[in-house]
């Protein structure tokens, strides 16, 4: 009687829905990705390889000086240099965890990618913007300090102080990046999973989940909310009480010293801040993947690529240090 009832019941399913709900591990969960990139056109390939390539080496190459330059001169161990040292080191990370995967793909006119190579992605991929946007507020209110407590600079940042900014950066960095990612991992893929993009982007990766992602959604719209909306409030603030310490000072070529000491890093915020908010303003109202994959390379690909030249152009401590490495002599 029993085995009628059983083999009745069975009967009332198809035999792919058996696996899943007894071994929902085995027949869920995929084992790769594929990697749209920006066009399938063979012939732009090498077009879009040879760009790529280019900036990503400028990026590298711009940053790994900068951090030689602050490592080997004496003059430049000071707090402001040091934050500017571990910014180009994020930012070496940033690039080279999306496009040598793009590059290899492209090379090899493949675009798969890994579900644990994917999952790397996602998890580095938010580490890295997460600490840009910590170690551009910590550099804010090193700027905050220098010009409305001059007198008072050398106490306030201290090295002890310097590093355990720089720290609480990576440790805040890490636990975010990590909690998403293991929620990520959670979520179960049973359907060919395309993304439009040249790099594993969490939103789309989440979109292409066959179970309930209502805990990731609420996870990253909170994330975004809480860590990126305190650091740009941080960076505003410092600015609000800087402007009012430059309008103070009486001559023009004070006010031009003081706005000139943090002209360089008003300049990174706004670049990074504002192709951010482009992005995924013009996700929001386009809902085109493929124009956000566009967008993006502005704050993961040319951002990291411009901030060394951002920071050296007009800095003649950086300029100097760098001739110096090169074997220029300095004039």
């Amino acid at each position: 009687m029993s085995l009628c009832v059983c083999t009745h019941v069975m009967s009332l399913f198809p035999p792919h829905c058996h696996l899943q709900h007894m071994e929902p591990g085995n027949d869920t969960q995929i084992s790769e990705f594929l990697l749209l990139g920006f066009s399938e056109e063979p012939e732009l390939q090498p077009l879009i390889f040879g760009l790529f390539l280019s900036m990503y080496l400028i990026s590298v190459l711009g940053n790994l000086l900068i951090i030689l330059a602050v490592s080997s001169d004496s003059h430049l161990h000071t707090p402001m240099y040091f934050f500017l040292a571990n910014l180009s080191l994020v930012d070496i990370c940033f690039s080279s965890t999306t496009v040598p995967k793009m590059l290899w793909n492209i090379q090899t006119h493949s675009k798969v990618i890994t579900y644990a190579g994917c999952i790397a992605q996602v998890y580095f991929f938010i580490l890295c913007a997460g600490l840009d946007m910590f170690l551009l507020t910590v550099m804010a209110y090193d700027r905050f300090v220098a010009i409305c407590h001059p007198l008072h600079y050398m106490i306030i940042m201290k090295p002890t102080l310097c590093g355990l900014l720089v720290l609480m950066s990576w440790m805040v960095g890490a636990l975010n990046s990590l909690v998403q990612t293991l929620v990520v991992l959670g979520l179960s893929f049973c359907r060919e999973a395309e993304i439009s993009h040249f790099f594993c982007e969490i939103n789309q990766v989440v979109q292409l989940a066959c179970s309930d992602s209502f805990l990731n959604d609420m996870l990253m719209q909170f994330a975004a909310g809480l860590l990126g909306g305190a650091s740009l409030a941080g960076i505003l603030y410092s600015y609000s009480k800087i402007v009012s310490s430059i309008r103070g000072i009486s001559s023009v070529q004070g006010k031009y010293k003081a706005f000139s000491t943090c002209a360089s890093h008003l300049s990174v915020v706004s670049l990074f801040y504002c192709t951010v908010l482009g992005v995924y303003l013009s996700s929001a109202a386009t809902q085109s993947f493929h124009s956000s994959a566009v967008a993006s390379v502005m704050y993961t690909v040319v951002t990291p690529m411009l901030n060394p030249f951002i920071y050296s152009l007009r800095n003649k401590d950086i300029k100097r240090a760098l001739k110096r490495i090169i074997g220029v002599p300095a004039m």
